[in-house]
C-alpha cells in the first residue's frame, strides 16, 4: 500500500473545487481531442498528398484513412495500460502521462519528412506516431470523465460529466479553426485546393501549436486532488492487483453493454466529421461525386454545426440528471435512426439542405455524447472504473470508429455518390445500439464512492 502514498492529498487538504474540476476535465480531453482533429482534417487535406505514392486519390485518400483507423486499435491497448495506471496508482498521475504521451507524438507529426523526400520511411513513421495518438486518448477519456464524474455533487453527475465530453467540439473547433487561418493566409489559385505553401510546410502549424496547449494541461492537472472514490478504494484495501482481470470476470456485461452504447456515437461522430470532409470537397464531376464545396465553405459550414454540438452536449447533462440516462439515451438513439434514412433528403436540397443536414447531425451527437461521461463510469465500482470505462469506450471506438471512413467510402462508391447507403449504416449502427439500451439498467441511482 505503500506505492500509493503519492496520490492521497495530506489530511485536512481542500476537495477540488468546482472550477478546478471543470477547467481539468475539459482542457484535456479539448487538447487530446485537438490533436486528434488535426490529424482528422490533415487525413482528407494533406496527407493523402504527402504521405503516400501519388496515383489513385481514392486510394490515396483510403491510405490515409487506414493510418487514421489505426489509432482507434491503439486506444484499447491505451485503455488497458492507462486504466492499471489509474485503479491502481491514481487518476491525476495517468491523467499527466496520458497528456504528455498525445502531445510528444502530435509535436513530432509536424516535424516528419514527407514521401518525396524519405519514401516509405514517412508513411511508416506516420502510423507509428498515430498508433501512439491512439494509445495516448485510449487512457485520456475515461481518467477525464472520472475527475467530472467522482468530484460531482449529488443529482448533478451527468451534468459534470458533460465537461469531458465538451472536449470534444471545442478542439474541433480550434483545430479547424487554425487549418481555415492558415489557409486564408496561405491562398492558392483553386479554393478547392490547399496553397503549395500549405502543403509544403502550413499543414505542421497545428500539429506543433499542440505543444503550448500541452503545457497548459499539464499545469492544471499537476494542480489535481485525488478523487474520493480512489482514496476511498484506497483506504478500504479494495486496490486490484490485476484491475483488467478483475474488470473481465466480475463487470463483463457492464464492459459489453457500454462497448455498444457507444457504437451509434461513435459511427455518427466519424460521418460527421471525417466522411463528411471528403464527401463535402469532392466534385459533383469526380469518379465518386461529392457536393463539390470549397474546403474553406465547407468547414465553416462544419463548425457552425459543430457549435450546435457543443451547445447540446451541455443541454444532455441536465436532461440526463431529469429523466434518467438510459431513457434519454433511447430518445435520442431513435432520433439518429431516423436522421441516417433522412440523408438523401437533406443532401439534396441544395445549401440550405446542407446546413440542415449538418447542424441535425452534430445536435444528435452532442445529444447521445453528453451523457456518455456519466453512464460509462457508473457501470463499474471505483476499483475497476478507469479500466472498464476505458475498455467500453475503446473497444467501441474499433467497431465504430476504425471502420467507419472505409464502410463509408465503399457505400458511398457503390451508390455512384449517392450517400443513401451511408445514411443507412448509421441507422443500422443506431439500432444495434438502441437494443443494447434496451437491454442495460438505469444507473442515475448508484453510488460512486463504491
Amino acid at each position: 500500500m505503500s506505492t500509493l502514498a503519492s496520490a492521497r492529498p495530506v489530511e485536512g487538504s481542500p476537495a477540488n473545487s468546482r472550477s478546478r474540476v471543470i477547467l481539468a476535465s475539459l482542457i484535456g480531453t479539448t487538447i487530446e481531442f485537438y490533436d486528434f482533429y488535426v490529424y482528422a482534417t490533415a487525413a482528407v487535406l494533406v496527407f493523402p498528398h504527402l504521405f503516400f505514392p501519388a496515383g489513385n486519390e481514392t486510394t490515396a485518400l483510403l491510405a490515409s484513412f487506414a493510418v487514421f483507423g489505426a489509432a482507434m486499435v491503439a486506444r484499447p491497448l491505451g485503455a488497458i495500460f492507462f486504466g492499471h495506471l489509474g485503479d491502481r496508482r491514481g487518476r491525476k498521475i495517468t491523467l499527466v502521462g496520458a497528456l504528455l504521451t498525445m502531445g510528444i507524438a502530435t509535436f513530432l507529426i509536424g516535424l516528419l519528412p514527407t514521401y518525396p523526400t524519405a519514401g516509405w520511411l514517412a508513411p511508416a513513421l506516420l502510423v507509428l506516431l498515430r498508433l501512439a495518438q491512439g494509445f495516448a486518448l485510449g487512457g485520456e477519456w475515461s481518467g477525464a470523465a472520472l475527475v467530472a464524474t467522482e468530484n460531482a455533487p449529488p443529482g448533478q453527475r451527468a451534468v459534470y460529466g458533460t465537461f469531458p465530453q465538451l472536449g470534444a467540439p471545442v478542439g474541433f473547433i480550434l483545430a479547424n479553426g487554425l487549418f481555415l487561418i492558415i489557409a486564408a493566409a496561405l491562398p492558392s489559385g483553386d479554393p478547392s485546393q490547399p496553397s503549395q505553401a500549405f502543403l509544403e510546410w502550413g499543414w505542421r502549424i497545428p500539429f506543433l501549436f499542440s505543444a503550448v496547449m500541452v503545457v497548459v494541461g499539464l499545469w492544471v492537472r499537476l494542480n489535481l486532488i485525488e478523487s474520493s472514490a480512489f482514496e476511498r478504494t484506497v483506504r478500504t484495501g479494495q486496490i486490484q492487483k490485476l484491475p483488467l482481470a478483475s474488470a473481465v470476470r466480475t463487470h463483463w456485461k457492464a464492459m459489453i453493454l457500454g462497448t455498444f452504447y457507444m457504437l451509434a456515437t461513435y459511427v455518427l461522430f466519424y460521418l460527421m466529421t471525417t466522411f463528411s470532409l471528403s464527401y463535402g470537397r469532392a466534385a459533383p464531376t469526380a469518379d465518386v461525386p461529392g457536393l463539390g464545396y470549397d474546403y474553406r465553405t465547407f468547414v465553416l459550414m462544419m463548425i457552425i454545426g459543430v457549435v450546435f454540438f457543443g451547445v447540446f452536449t451541455m443541454l444532455s447533462g441536465p436532461w440526463a440528471d431529469r429523466w434518467g440516462r438510459r431513457r434519454t439515451l433511447i430518445a435520442v438513439t431513435l432520433g439518429i435512426v431516423v436522421f441516417g434514412l433522412a440523408w438523401v433528403p437533406l443532401l439534396s436540397a441544395g445549401t440550405a439542405g446542407v446546413m440542415a443536414w449538418l447542424i441535425l447531425g452534430f445536435s444528435l451527437m452532442g445529444m447521445t455524447f453528453g451523457p456518455m461521461g456519466a453512464l460509462l463510469p457508473e457501470l463499474f465500482p471505483a476499483r475497476v472504473r478507469y479500466t472498464g470505462s476505458g475498455i467500453a469506450y475503446n473497444v467501441s471506438s474499433i467497431l465504430g470508429a476504425a471502420v467507419a471512413p472505409f464502410i463509408a467510402v465503399a457505400l458511398w462508391r457503390a451508390g455512384a455518390g449517392s450517400p443513401f447507403w451511408v445514411g443507412v449504416y448509421l441507422s443500422a449502427m443506431a439500432v444495434i445500439t438502441l437494443v443494447a439500451l434496451l437491454i442495460g439498467r438505469e444507473t442515475q441511482g448508484i453510488d460512486i464512492e463504491a
